[in-house]
Parts: C-alpha cells; sequence; structure tokens
C-alpha cells in the first residue's frame, strides 16, 4: 500500500504545496533556513544516513531533516570521519539541510520497548518525528521518509496522510530522475551491498579473527592489558610492517617508550592505515624488529632513533575504536590482469595509489573503459570473511600521467576540497571596481588610529608580489625613543564570525600552494586587492607598535589596535638590501621615486635609507636575544632564475640570503610573539596558540652518528646546545655536510601544532624551534584561518581592556580545541600536497628524458645514510632525497673498476656504522662511507597504479665531473617553479601534438586559482612548517 501511494510521484507533488515563510522558520537550526520554495521535505532513516550520506551531499537535493537519532547512529556506528562529514554538511550554508533534535523534543521522544531491537526504535523513532513535524508544519508541508527497511515502509507507509514511506531508490526514481550521477552512485552502492550480503552467506570460514565488543575493549584499556592508538603503515613495506603510536591514556600510563611494531596483515586485523586501534601486545619472545634493507619504493624517510636490528614491542589489532576511512583514488587492473582474476569478472581488485591502502573489491561491469583512469572509490566493510575490504565506485578522476588527473588525485588524497566560492559568499564581498571604487568609511576613520600622515609605512616583498599581507614602520619619538610598528592586514574587517564566507575559510582552513598553482583560503577580491596593503592606496590594518629604548632597544610600551594605513613603497627585497648597503643607483627600480624632483628625491630617500637601516639594527638585536635562549636557524634554499628570448631557462644562480630577508622575519616573529602574549593574558582558557614541543632525544641518534662520522659532536639536550653544535659542525672543505646535518636535526623534529591554552598547562606553551614561552600566527590572515581567530581574540583583548563589550561570540575551550584540530589537520595536508605536487614535477620533469644520452640525468650524490643493501642519497642539484642500491634484485653486488666505473657483479656486502663494503667473489672491492660524494644516474621508476618515483643509480665511486659547458648549470640547483614552468611547457606541447583540447579544465582552475608571488615571510613560514614535520610520518628507513 506505502509503495502503491508513493510509486505515483503525481499524487505526492500534488499534495506538496509551496511552504510559507512561517513553516521555513520551523525548520530554523543555528540560524540556518530550509529552502521555502521546495515542494516537501525529506527525512532519511537512519541507514539510509550511513550509506547514502555521499548522495545526501548533492546540492539538487533539498528540504533535507537530519533526525539526531539518524546522526548519533552514524557516529557510533561509522565512526568520526563520517559523523564530521555529516556535521560539516548541516553547517555548510550551501547546502539545503538542518538537524532536528527528535530526542530532546518531548513529543517526539520514544522509550525502547522491551525485546525491541536498536534498529527498529531508531526507524520507529525517525518515523514518529515525522509525524509530528508534519503536524507541526500545520499539516501543509507533506514529509518523504526513505527507508531501507521494507518492514517499515509496509508498516508505516499508509498510516499518516501526508508523510510518506519509500526506498531511497524510489525516491531518486521518481523525484530525481534526471540525476544521472546520483543514480550511478546509488547502483554503485545497492550493487556494493548486495556483494556483501551474498559473500557473508556464502563464506564460512574466517580470515581474520573477529573484533572484540566495545566494552571488553575499553575496559581492556583502563586495566592496561590493551593500549589504544593510530595504526601508521610503513608505505614501503605496506603488506609487512605498520606501527601504532600510543594515544590517550595508553601513551600516559604505559611504560612504553617507543611504537608497537604491527607485523603481517593478520594482525592488522582489518584496521586501515588512520584508524584508532586497540593492540595488545605479544609475549617478548615473539616480538620483531623493524626491517633495514631498501625496498622498491625507499625514499626520503626518516630514522628512528632504536637500532633497527633490535627486536621492539610487538603487538596484534583486537578491536578498531574509530574507522578513519575517506575516499580513496584507485587504478584498474589492465585487461590482462582483469581476465586473470577469473569467472566473477564484476568483482574486481583495485589498487589504491597510497601504498597505505590495501586493495578494495569493488562490483563494476565497466573495468575495461576505466582502466586508463584514475577513480575515486569508497570502502564500504571489511568482514571477518575477506581478504580485502568491499567498496564502491563514486567518481572518475582524469587519465592516468595526464597533469590535471594527477593534480586531481594529490588533492582528493588529501582530502582538500578546491570548488569555486559560491554566489552566496561572493555577495558578502566587497565591491571595488574602476565604476564604484571602495573607500575608507567615515566611521572608521572616527574609531581607528590614521596612521596615514604622521608614518613613513612601507613593505618588503619579493619582486611581482601583489598580496601583501604585512607592512613595516619605524620612526623617532619627540623623546628619542623609537617606534617600531608592524602594520597586518585587516581581514576580519571584511570577515565577520559565521558569515558565509568565514564558514568557507573555516573550512578550508589555509591556502593550498602547489607546484604549479595555489587554491586561495579568501576571494582574491580580498587576498589580493582590497586586504593587500598595496603602495599608494588607502587600506584598514591591525598594528602592533613599540616604544624601544633608544640605545638599547628595550621594549619600554606596546600599543595594539586598528588602525589606517597608505604604504609609500612596495619595495623588492634585492633593492632593499642595495639601500641597506649604500648602494643608491638602485632607488631608478623603485617607482615611487621616478617622478619627483631631485630635492624631494634626496630627502624621501634619506628617509627610507634611514628607516631600512634602524629596522635592521632593531632586527639584529632582537634576533640576538633569541638565539641566546637557543632559537635554531633552518634549512632552506632559493635560486633565482635567468630565461633566454624564448622563456627557456638559460642560467640558475643561488640566491644568497639577504639580511633583509631575516629583518622582516624577526618583525613578524616579535609581532606573533606580543600577540600571542596578550591574547593568553586577556583569555587564559581560550586563546590560539602555537607550540612547539621539544623532540623525542631517540630521534637524533641518527644525527649524532652522522656527525661524529665527520669528527663533529651534536649535543641535542637542549635548543641551545643543539643550535651551538650545528654552528660549529662545519666542514671547510664541504658546505653540503653542514647542510644535511640541519636538514636531519629538523626531520627529527616533532610537528608545531596549535592549540587551545584552557587545554594545556603552561609550561607546555613553549615554541622549540624559536626559543619563545608564547607564540602563535597573526601575521598571515589572508592564507590561514588561525590567524583570522588571532586577530578576533585580539580585538576582544583590546575591547576588555577598555571595559567595551566583546564583540562577537569567541570559541569556547573545547570548541577551540576542535578547531585547532582541524587547522592542524588541514596544514598537514596542505604540506603533504605541497611535497606530493613537487615530487609529481621532478618526476614528469626527468620523464621523457633518456637516461643514457641526457646530460641533466647525471649529477653529483652525497651518502647521507647507509642500509643493509644500499645507501640513501642527497641530489643538491635538483634538492632529491632517494635511495641507490649496492645489492640488486638478480643478488649482484655494484664494484668499481680502475676507471670509477660502476658494473653489478657476483659478491656480498659487509655494513658498518658509518660505512658499507662491496666486495665480488674475485677479491675487488669498494667501500662507501658517509657523506662521500658519487656520481649518480637519475632516471623514472614508473608505476600505473601509483605516483612515478624517481631512481637513482650509482655509476662511479667518484664525485662527478662538471664539463665546463654545464659547470654553472650543475654547480646550482634547480628552481622547483622553473621546473614547473619546462614541464608544464612540455605537458602543452605533447597536448598541441595530440590535439587535445583538455582547456576547459584549465578555466574552471582559473576561476578560483592566484600563482602570484607571496611575502618573504609567507616562504619562511612555509620552510619552518615543512621543516618541523612529524618524524613519526613514515618508517621507510
Amino acid at each position: 500500500m506505502g509503495r502503491s501511494r508513493a510509486g505515483s510521484p503525481r499524487e505526492l507533488q500534488a499534495s506538496c504545496c509551496r511552504c510559507e515563510a512561517d513553516i521555513a522558520c520551523f525548520a530554523a537550526t543555528d540560524g540556518k533556513l530550509l529552502s521555502s520554495d521546495v515542494t516537501h521535505y525529506v527525512i532519511p532513516d537512519w541507514k539510509v544516513v550511513q550509506d547514502y550520506l555521499e548522495i545526501l551531499e548533492f546540492p539538487e537535493l533539498k528540504g533535507i531533516i537530519f533526525m539526531q537519532t539518524a546522526c548519533q547512529a552514524v557516529q557510533h556506528q561509522r565512526g568520526r570521519r563520517q559523523y564530521n562529514k555529516l556535521r560539516n554538511l548541516l553547517k555548510d550554508a550551501r547546502h539545503d539541510c538542518i538537524l532536528f533534535a527528535n530526542e530532546f523534543q518531548q513529543c517526539c521522544y520514544l522509550p525502547r520497548e522491551r525485546g525491541e531491537s536498536m534498529e527498529k526504535w531508531q526507524t520507529r523513532s525517525i518515523y514518529n518525528a515525522a509525524v509530528w513535524y508534519y503536524h507541526h508544519c500545520q499539516d501543509r508541508m507533506p514529509i518523504v521518509m526513505v527507508t531501507e527497511d521494507e518492514e517499515a515502509i509496509q508498516q508505516y507507509g499508509s498510516e499518516t496522510e501526508g508523510v510518506f514511506v519509500i526506498t531511497f531508490k524510489n525516491y531518486l526514481d521518481n523525484f530525481w530522475p534526471d540525476l544521472k550521477a546520483a543514480h550511478e552512485l546509488c547502483d554503485s552502492i545497492l550493487q556494493s551491498r548486495r556483494e556483501r550480503e551474498n559473500e557473508s552467506q556464502e563464506s564460512h570460514g574466517k580470515e581474520y579473527p573477529e573484533h572484540l565488543p566495545l566494552e571488553v575493549l575499553e575496559a581492556g584499556i583502563k586495566s592496561g592489558r590493551y593500549i589504544q592508538g593510530i595504526l601508521n603503515v610503513n608505505k614501503h613495506r605496506a603488506q609487512i610492517e605498520a606501527f601504532v603510536r600510543l594515544q590517550g591514556a595508553s601513551s600516559k600510563d604505559s611504560d612504553l617508550v617507543s611504537d608497537i611494531l604491527i607485523h603481517g596483515m593478520k594482525a592488522r586485523n582489518r584496521s586501515i592505515h588512520g584508524d584508532v586501534v586497540v593492540v595488545e601486545l605479544l609475549p617478548k619472545n615473539e616480538w620483531k624488529g623493524r626491517t633495514v634493507a631498501l625496498c622498491e619504493n625507499d625514499c626520503d624517510d626518516k630514522a628512528s632513533g632504536e637500532s633497527p636490528s633490535e627486536p621492539m614491542p610487538t603487538g596484534r589489532v583486537v578491536g578498531i575504536l574509530q574507522k578513519n576511512w575517506r575516499d580513496y583514488v584507485v587504478t584498474f587492473p589492465s585487461k590482462e590482469e582483469v581476465q586473470s582474476q577469473g569467472k566473477n569478472a564484476q568483482k574486481i581488485l583495485v589498487t589504491p595509489w597510497d601504498y597505505r591502502i590495501p586493495k578494495i573489491r569493488i562490483s563494476t561491469q565497466q573495468a575495461e573503459t576505466l582502466q586508463d583512469f584514475r577513480v575515486v572509490v569508497r570502502i564500504d566493510s571489511w568482514e571477518s570473511t575477506s581478504v580485502y575490504p568491499n567498496g564502491h565506485f563514486v567518481r572518475v578522476l582524469g587519465r592516468i600521467g595526464d597533469l590535471e588527473g594527477e593534480i586531481a588525485t594529490i588533492l582528493v588524497e588529501n582530502s582538500i576540497s578546491v570548488i569555486p566560492f559560491s554566489e552566496a559568499q561572493m555577495c558578502e564581498m566587497p565591491v571595488n571596481t574602476p565604476e564604484s571604487p571602495w573607500k575608507v568609511s567615515p566611521e572608521e576613520e572616527q574609531k581607528r588610529k590614521d596612521l596615514r600622515k604622521s608614518h613613513l609605512v612601507f613593505s618588503i616583498d619579493p619582486k611581482g608580489c601583489e598580496d601583501v599581507d604585512d607592512t613595516l614602520s619605524v620612526r623617532t619619538l619627540n623623546n628619542g625613543n623609537l617606534e617600531l610598528g608592524v602594520h597586518i592586514a585587516d581581514v576580519t574587517h571584511f570577515v565577520a564570525p559565521n558569515s558565509y564566507i568565514d564558514i568557507e575559510a573555516r573550512t578550508r582552513a589555509t591556502t593550498y600552494y602547489l607546484a604549479d598553482r595555489r587554491y586561495d583560503m579568501l576571494p582574491s577580491v580580498l587576498s589580493a586587492d582590497l586586504c593587500s596593503l598595496l603602495g599608494g592606496v588607502d587600506r584598514y590594518a591591525v598594528s602592533i607598535m613599540w616604544e624601544l629604548d633608544k640605545a638599547s632597544y628595550e621594549i619600554k610600551k606596546v600599543w595594539y589596535g586598528r588602525t589606517i594605513i597608505r604604504s609609500a613603497y612596495k619595495l623588492f627585497y634585492e633593492a632593499a638590501q642595495e639601500l641597506l648597503d649604500g648602494n643608491l643607483s638602485v632607488v631608478d627600480d623603485i617607482p615611487e621615486f621616478k617622478d619627483l624632483d631631485e630635492k624631494s628625491r634626496q630627502a624621501k630617500l634619506e628617509e627610507l635609507v634611514w628607516a631600512i637601516g634602524k629596522l635592521t639594527d632593531i632586527a639584529r638585536h632582537v634576533r640576538a636575544k633569541r638565539d641566546g635562549c637557543g632559537a635554531l636557524e633552518l634549512e632552506g634554499v632559493e635560486v633565482c632564475v635567468q630565461l633566454d628570448d624564448k622563456k627557456n631557462i638559460h642560467d640558475l644562480i643561488p640566491k644568497q640570503p639577504l639580511e633583509v630577508h631575516e629583518t622582516v622575519a624577526e618583525c613578524m616573529i616579535l609581532a606573533n610573539h606580543w600577540v600571542a602574549k596578550k591574547i593568553w593574558e586577556s583569555f587564559p582558557h581560550q586563546a590560539l596558540l602555537r607550540q612547539h614541543p621539544p623532540p623525542h632525544q631517540e630521534f637524533f641518534s641518527e644525527l649524532r652518528e652522522c656527525a661524529k662520522a665527520k669528527g663533529f659532536f651534536i649535543d641535542t639536550r637542549s635548543n641551545k646546545t643543539l643550535a651551538d653544535s650545528l654552528d660549529n659542525a662545519n666542514d671547510p672543505h664541504d658546505p653540503i655536510v653542514n647542510r644535511l646535518l640541519r636538514s636531519m636535526a629538523t626531520q627529527a623534529m616533532s610537528n608545531a601544532l596549535y592549540f587551545s591554552t584552557g587545554s594545556c598547562a603552561e609550561e607546555e606553551f613553549h615554541h622549540y624551534g624559536l626559543a619563545l614561552d608564547k607564540y602563535t600566527h597573526f601575521t598571515s590572515p589572508i592564507r590561514r584561518y588561525s590567524d583570522i581567530v588571532v586577530h578576533r581574540l585580539l580585538m576582544a583583548a583590546i575591547s576588555k581592556d577598555k571595559k567595551m563589550e566583546i564583540k562577537g561570540n569567541l570559541f569556547s575551550n573545547k570548541d577551540l580545541e576542535e578547531l585547532c584540530r582541524h587547522i592542524n589537520n588541514r596544514n598537514q595536508a596542505a604540506q603533504h600536497s605541497q611535497k606530493q605536487s613537487t615530487e609529481l614535477f621532478q618526476c614528469m620533469y626527468f620523464k621523457d628524458k633518456d637516461p643514457a644520452t641526457e646530460e641533466r640525468c647525471i649529477s653529483d650524490g652525497v651518502i647521507y645514510s647507509i642500509r643493509t643493501n644500499g645507501v640513501l642519497l642527497f641530489i643538491p642539484r635538483f634538492g632529491i632525497k632517494g635511495a641507490a642500491y649496492l645489492k640488486n634484485k638478480d643478488g649482484l653486488v655494484i664494484s668499481c673498476g680502475p676507471d670509477s666505473c660502476s658494473e653489478w657483479k657476483p659478491g656480498s656486502l659487509q655494513r658498518f656504522q658509518n660505512k658499507i663494503t662491496s666486495t665480488t667473489t674475485d677479491g675487488e672491492s669498494v667501500t662507501f662511507h658517509l657523506f662521500d660524494h658519487v656520481t649518480v644516474r637519475i632516471s623514472i621508476q614508473a608505476s600505473r597504479c601509483h605516483s612515478d618515483t624517481i631512481r637513482l643509480e650509482i655509476i662511479s665511486n667518484k664525485p662527478y665531473k662538471i664539463p665546463n659547458t654545464e659547470l654553472i648549470h650543475q654547480s646550482s640547483p634547480l628552481l622547483k617553479s622553473e621546473l614547473v614552468k619546462e614541464v608544464t611547457k612540455s605537458v602543452e606541447e605533447a597536448q598541441l601534438a595530440q590535439e587535445v583540447k583538455v582547456n576547459i579544465i584549465q578555466e574552471e582552475y582559473q576561476e578560483y586559482r592566484q600563482t602570484k608571488g607571496r611575502s618573504l615571510y609567507t616562504l619562511l613560514e612555509e620552510i619552518r612548517d615543512l621543516a618541523l614535520l612529524d618524524v613519526s610520518n613514515n618508517y621507510g628507513i
């Protein structure tokens, strides 16, 4: 009966009248209203929310009411990741859906009856709430409840007029017959479920042990029998090695000081990389050690401090507390592999792009069609009777090897969404056009301190930079003291709390920089225009100004507040350095001086030169103070490029580090430090700060051993002793040694993380790398949401000081802690995507070059780590790190004859602490030491299913002899941006040759992508963030 009524959409749609404004109001949640132009509301049952959430995310589906009962079922049965997806969907202003707390509504709540299953009670509760909602809307808005429960359809389908109960497939067929993507996805999910049900009926043998019940796991964690942690699969030995890093109570109460090894897939027991698992330790006689040999995809990973051959705590997974499954990019098997999979060709094993994820079985008849494409799938389940997890097809990304398809893969793998800003978000943006130019408002002039006439404000940035978010000023006060000012773009003036654009910026959390493009956190009208502190235009700023003693530069007073500025000069770094060095001829390259008469020009030039010199003096003083506390200098390189007339690379010259770089950076660090102190003093339990905990000492062991091989002692007891040791570890004959040691030091460090001050003791606030007791991010609100939060906190602190009302609600400690987790997660995604895109371009750069004949494929390499069957190399020319084998797959070892050229011969390898010796059966031997320079051939290891990787091969045990014609090229590193240009150019030429038209994708990207320059401080912060990656991420070496 229920089906026949719902089967004809006309009857239902005839009963659907337009909802009036007052009815729409009933659907409000957190200020969100359901659309008033829908013909009905949709209420999904708990199982529909679990299984079809990705279809409910389609923006075409409107008027959706998620019941609290259904949301809680997702939270308890599908884990935090899917629950967070649901929460984000509800918060997103672009989606027409709301949450109704039915269990807190007196008329809706139903107690569970004796003997009633949880599933039946959940469906009954949701139906009861749907009926109440229909009556609450005065019986004027039909309700469609969608469920997969056939009994519920029979029972409730015709019980209440105006409340229709149908299957989700029936709903799509009747109401959305033309929404093709939704139907394909629905069919894929249904097919996956049918396969799963058939498999569980057919299969009696178990491949894995059952997981223990939740209450047993929780009791075991409390008693100490079990240990909770996050599963981290070693991407280089994904079938064999995974590690569990202790988490929560386990990490505090356990005597364990290392991670727990999970050896083999059986011990992993269906857990997937990133899951929160519960582990039982094995008896000590069953403990195993890490594998120490290089393997096929070994590359730049970090070594832990313990000896690799030593057995370590080893365990097995007994349960999963939280499944952190996400979208996975996969590749279908080739035609031959599909045929070899046998009779059941509809069940296809697809290979994930990420080595750490097991193969996934999906049901599809499109395997042959999709074999040349990167495809997105989702995992549905992993039963104990199945060797592999079951999943379903979601969408196609692009062709394997195609640049845009590979970039899309990187974005999906890091859960980065780059959809254009919506119309609703853009409607909130201010207008600045030639017809309607933006102006400072009279109201703001009254509220803000006006610095336009009193202060010489200027910016120092890379050439061509257009998004200027920081400017500086310095002047002498009437009492003879100095005033230093840092002025940051006032983004929060234009981005109101909880506005559409604020919610979007919060979701993105950061601007994502890839090798050839960037995806902005904020629309370009803000990031490149009204929030860019360009020269000669009025702009709103948030300023910090310190009064400094004229002689000692000690800080006497500080002022924080909103200002109006007009930057006088937009300087580039090289020009500022020339002025600092006394070379005034560079003034001809500064546009602001061009139209001045000689007298004015001279006066303004003297004023500017004095200001740059004074800023540099102050920065030296500030830096010396931090150095005294143990501030660390991190390793990073920039390169200057010369192009010929045809825009091809003509020359690469290492860019000399300029003192003005450090001047700007020190001023920004000083501002971040003082804002951190201010917001913590005002809001001790809800301030957003940034901590960098001291590294674990065991992670420094390889650094100490490597330095010892060169006769240096590295003292890692504190940041001060480490900084001093690194400064002293200089080999006068080989500057690469110090660079590698610094690189190892930064790799050993923990991640710098945002946190809420209410969640940590004050002694944990310290920033190890910068040697500061309190630190935050304030100076880049255009590209970091953390800085937007900090700006609002600073404004609230200023209001508090003035005994004024604090506008807008600040985040509570709990909400801020959750936000910090989200931002930290997105920052890590940004770092990974940037690294992966750089590796993609490096591989594309070498892919079309013949390593046997191409001069650029031969380069100098430095050994920085020894393994049992090879070495790890650093290639200074290209900034590449990778593995080189000394024993090949046939068991032959490397041999170097009198001419130093290498060949493979029968023999054996002997590894020592700081060297490895290869001895052939005829008695020839060659020894490779740490920091030896060797000649390396670079080639590409192609992969259909994964990313291509760079392959290094030692072709001589002597340093590379550079031909005279290549002298300049080989002596300097290749600039990343120029590598990108060359690769992009070759991709475009290939596309033209094949007459392939792929411009549509590019045009869509251009709508919301900027590739303009960045300020140096932005770059330094990126280098600093990249240098502080967590050593637990990889265990390849």
